[in-house]
Order: C-alpha cells, then structure tokens, then sequence
C-alpha cells in the first residue's frame, strides 16, 4: 500500500471513529478527550527526552494521570482545574528538585488543558454535540483551505523559520473557509446569532492556526519532522489536533465567560 493509500485509509478510520464517540458524548467521548491527552503528553516528552529525566518524566504522566481520571469519573469543571493546577505546580517543584527544566511541566500543562477543554465542551447533551461540531466545522476547514489556497496562491510566507509551507494567503483564506464553515454549523443547529457565530468561529480559525504554528515550532525546536508514527501515513497524534485542541480550549474559555465553567456549551448555544 502506498503512502497517500494509508493516509487516506487512515483518515476514513479516524473520521468514522471519532464522529461515532462525538455523537455518542459522555464518558466516550470523555475518553476519547483522555486519549488525546495522553498522546500529546506522550509525544512531547518523547520529542523532549534530552530536557528532563526519566523520572521527572513518570512523576508528570502520574500526575496527569490522576487529572484524567477525574475527568472520567466526572468531577466538577472547578474540581478539574483545580487538580491541574496542583499538578502543574508540582511537576514545577520537581522539576526544581531535579534540576531539571520546565519542558515537561509545559507539556503536562499542554496535554491536560487540551483533554479538559474537549471534554467539558462536548459534556453529554445535544448543546455539547453542537459546540463540538462547530468546533470541529471551523478547524478543518481552516486546515483545508488553508492548505489548498495557499499552495494555489503562493505569495508571501506567513512564519518562514517555523514552517516555510505556510503562506499569508493561505492563513487568510483558512480563516475565511473556517468562519463560512462554523457559521453554517452553527446555523445547522437552529442558531441565529450569525454575526456572533462567525465572530467566534474567526478567533478559533486565527487560534488554531497559531497552534499549529507552536506545534510547528516545538518540532523544529526538538529537530523532529513528526511528533511521532502513531496514525499511520499521518505522523503523531499532535500532527493531527494541534490546531483543534488550541481552538478546543479557546471555545471553553468563551463558552465559560458566558456560561459557566462547568457547561461552557449551554453559554455558546442557549437554545
């Protein structure tokens, strides 16, 4: 098999795979936000293993461990927070301890607000599926036109000593897709405030670019192509949700001034 067939082999799998948990909620897709959390913590400490020590290393995936299975069990937003903060502090002190930088801490903190901020978005309600697939709607399709415009358009490079593909007319015309595509989400969903739906959908369109940027930059920074070979064709699971999980915890935030932290989705779709 080819490479494009794998990653067109791949893609199908995970579209499938993730939709059916997204439509399902709950603990699925708690799991599933668990999941993700754990590759990223995962491929950036292995991206990272000059800049901590094994030990340092385990101390961090334990705490982030503990973080994930009280979002399994579902334990208040504030509870939640609340467990990450501690653990981040305390990777900080043992980072200290060991002499140690705070790469590992950066990537803990990396992973768990990644995993939170999807969870708590989706919770278990159909409020829940329609911020996630608004989530999902303006990320990739800023990813694709991103993508697709900029290779038709060429032009100026967006940031050429973090990733020499990207272009501004590509970034601009992602963001143009990706406000289109959230807007028609958002109205899918019986929402009227259109003007709002495509202002949020511009931010988390700019946010997830810029996340792809950072992750783009933690690669070159460590020397990496891919942050791992765990999606065959694809790269690492960061490859994949870099953009989506900066977005994710963008959305919480909005969904949180407006709602309330534990359902962030019932601020962004009172309906």
């Amino acid at each position: 098999m080819s490479n494009l067939q794998t990653r067109i082999v791949s893609s199908v799998v995970l579209i499938v795979a993730v939709m059916g948990v997204t439509w399902l909620g709950g603990t699925a897709f708690a799991m599933l936000a668990a999941a993700i959390s754990g590759a990223i913590f995962y491929e950036w400490t292995r991206m990272s293993r000059g800049e901590g020590s094994a030990g340092h290393h385990a101390t961090a995936a334990v705490l982030l461990g503990v973080v994930l299975i009280l979002l399994l069990v579902g334990v208040e937003a504030k509870l939640i927070f609340g467990a990450a903060a501690i653990a981040i502090l305390l990777s900080a002190l043992d980072a200290k301890w060991r002499r140690q930088g705070l790469g590992t801490t950066a990537g803990l903190s990396y992973a768990a607000l990644s995993g939170i901020s999807l969870a708590l978005l989706r919770d278990g309600d159909s409020r829940g599926l329609a911020a996630i697939l608004f989530l999902f709607a303006t990320v990739w399709v800023t990813d694709i036109m991103a993508y697709f415009v900029g290779r038709s358009l060429g032009g100026p490079k967006l940031a050429p000593a973090i990733s020499p593909g990207k272009t501004w007319s590509g970034a601009i015309g992602g963001a143009i897709g990706g406000v289109l595509a959230g807007a028609g989400a958002a109205a899918a969903t019986g929402y009227s405030e259109m003007a709002l739906a495509g202002a949020v959908a511009f931010v988390l369109s700019v946010v997830s670019q810029v996340g792809d940027l950072f992750e783009s930059w933690i690669k070159r920074r460590h020397g990496v192509k891919d942050s791992s070979q765990l999606i065959p064709g694809h790269g690492g699971v960061m490859d994949r949700v870099d953009g989506l999980v900066a977005a994710a915890f963008a959305l919480y935030v909005i969904g949180a001034l407006l709602g309330g932290a534990g359902r962030p989705a019932h601020g962004l779709f009172p309906i």
